[in-house]
C-alpha cells in the first residue's frame, strides 16, 4: 500500500480577483469582500469558484506498508510560495506514484491544484499521463472519475450521484474520529489576514488525517484489510502521532475518547 491522502486549504485569489474585475486599487481584504460579493450574486453562495482560490497549505498523510514508513507533514514551510508547493506536491507524484486520497477531491482539491498548476508554470508529467508514458494508466489513471489511482471517498461512498454526497466532518465523527475539532474551512481567510499560517497548516493536516482514517475503514470494508491488519495499521497511526505536534497529540487524545 503506497498512499497519499492530502487535504489542501485555500483563501480567495486576490490578485486574480484584481485582473477579472479592474480592481487594481483596492487592497486585499476590499478585493475578498468583492468576490464574495459578486459570487454571491452569481449564486447564492460566498464559495469563490475553483480558478479564483489560491493554495495556501497542502497537508498530506503518507503511507507506504513495503516500508512500514507513515508520516504526517504540510508540503514547505509557512514562507513557501504556492508555486513552490503546488510543484512539491506533484514532485511527490512524479517520484512515488502513490494513490491518492481525497474527500471530495474531484470537485474540489484536484481542479484547483490544476488551475494553481497552470497560472503557476507546474510541471506534473506522471500526475497527467493518461496511457501514453505508461500503459498501466491507460486503464487507471489520476484523472479518470472511476479509476482507483485517485479515490476519491466522497464520490465512491455515494455511489458518485451528487445527492448522496456527506461531509467528511460528519463521517468522520460517525466512525469516532474526531473531526474538525473547533476549526473549518469557512475560517482560513480570517486565520490568512491575522497571520496565523501555523493554525491553518495544523488543521490541514488533521482533516488530512479524518480521510485517510476513514479511507482505512472503507479498505476493510472492502476485504482489502483484515481486522488484524486494520488494527496494525490504526497503531502505525497512533505510534506517529504520539510523538507529533500538539495539535497531533490532540487528535490521538480526541480518537482515543480521552478527556
Amino acid at each position: 500500500m503506497n498512499v497519499l491522502a492530502f487535504d489542501i486549504e485555500t483563501i480567495p485569489d486576490v490578485d486574480g480577483g484584481r485582473k477579472l474585475y479592474d480592481l487594481a486599487n483596492l487592497p486585499d481584504h476590499e478585493v475578498a469582500h468583492a468576490m464574495f460579493r459578486l459570487r454571491r450574486e452569481k449564486t447564492g453562495s460566498d464559495f469563490i469558484a475553483t480558478h479564483l482560490q489560491k493554495v495556501v497549505a497542502i497537508s498530506a498523510v503518507y503511507r507506504n506498508s513495503q516500508t512500514d514508513k507513515l508520516s504526517v507533514w504540510t508540503i514547505g514551510e509557512e514562507s513557501s510560495t504556492e508555486k513552490d508547493m503546488v510543484q512539491n506536491f506533484y514532485d511527490g507524484i512524479d517520484k512515488h506514484t502513490p494513490t491518492l486520497v481525497t474527500w471530495n477531491g474531484s470537485g474540489f482539491d484536484l481542479p484547483v491544484l490544476h488551475y494553481r498548476g497552470l497560472v503557476n508554470g507546474v510541471t506534473a508529467p506522471r500526475y497527467w499521463d493518461l496511457g501514453e508514458d505508461d500503459s498501466n494508466f491507460k486503464w487507471n489513471n489520476y484523472i479518470g472519475r472511476f479509476h482507483l489511482r485517485h479515490t476519491d471517498l466522497m464520490d465512491v461512498m455515494a455511489g458518485y450521484s451528487p445527492r448522496a454526497f456527506a461531509p467528511l466532518d460528519e463521517i468522520a465523527m460517525l466512525l469516532g474520529l474526531p473531526g474538525k475539532m473547533g476549526m473549518s474551512g469557512s475560517k482560513v481567510w480570517d486565520y490568512y489576514q491575522e497571520g496565523k499560517l501555523k493554525e491553518i497548516r495544523d488543521y490541514c493536516e488533521t482533516d488530512a488525517l479524518n480521510t485517510y482514517l476513514v479511507y482505512l475503514q472503507w479498505l476493510f470494508m472492502r476485504g482489502h484489510l483484515s481486522q488484524t491488519g486494520l488494527k496494525h495499521e490504526h497503531e502505525a497511526v497512533e505510534k506517529f502521532l504520539q510523538s507529533g505536534e500538539p495539535h497531533l497529540q490532540e487528535f490521538l487524545r480526541q480518537w482515543r475518547g480521552e478527556e
